[in-house]
């Protein structure tokens, strides 16, 4: 990671750190300067950052009926624009200090749609808005069986109401290239997709195959 950059952390000097909100999540002050393209260092330079932590997406994906699993669930980040505030998704969820992203991962599929998790493979890690947010996302694509999703999951303890269904990978790409999405992380996932959707169909088809004799 890094082989495309001119700089590395070492040239970011951080003067000083505050907390500025802290709830569920925080926000933070951070006051520093920089190495510059031209030679020598910046100004000191004031960013104000959203400290969420991180998170897991998961491309739930049924090898056997080409379908994906997605779900639907109210966002409140749509609330200030034009659109409507249920998103079609894919798996989601925070990674709490200590966990591991591939057990969150497992567990986060079980909770959202109900299904068990077979296959499950780290696929890559981004920064979903490195401007303002330091969130990391750890992307996932999981082996599951359509047929045993649940109708509505999601615990009622964290306020979740999520409608789980199933849609051809075909389907899928369509709406991708329709703009039928609005969440990044979900097109982000969904590109993946259509980039290895035949090699990785083939190879976990060859999988279970190897594995049933």
């Amino acid at each position: 990671m890094g082989k495309l950059t001119t700089f590395k952390r070492q040239d970011v000097d951080v003067i000083k750190e505050e907390t500025l909100w802290q709830g569920y999540f925080k926000m933070l002050k951070f006051s520093f300067r920089h190495a510059l393209f031209g030679g020598g260092r910046s100004q000191t330079i004031e960013r104000e950052l959203f400290s969420r932590g991180n998170a897991v997406v998961v491309i739930p994906y049924d090898p056997v009926t080409d379908q994906l699993i997605l779900i639907e669930q109210i966002r409140v980040g749509a609330f200030e624009h034009q659109i409507s505030p249920w998103m079609v998704e894919l798996v989601a969820g925070i990674i709490d200090e200590g966990e591991q992203p591939l057990d969150v991962a497992i567990r986060e599929t079980k909770e959202e749609t109900g299904l068990d998790v077979t296959r499950c493979e780290a696929l890559f890690s981004y920064l979903s808005s490195p401007g303002g947010t330091s969130e990391r996302i750890d992307l996932f694509v999981a082996c599951v069986d359509s047929s045993k999703a649940a109708d509505i999951a999601g615990l009622d303890s964290e306020g979740e109401d999520i409608r789980v269904f199933a849609m051809p990978v075909a389907e899928v790409l369509r709406a991708l290239n329709d703009g039928e999405f609005f969440n990044a992380t979900t097109i982000i996932g969904l590109q993946w997709l259509a980039l290895n959707h035949g090699s990785l169909r083939q190879r976990w088809l060859d999988l279970n195959n190897q594995e049933s004799r």
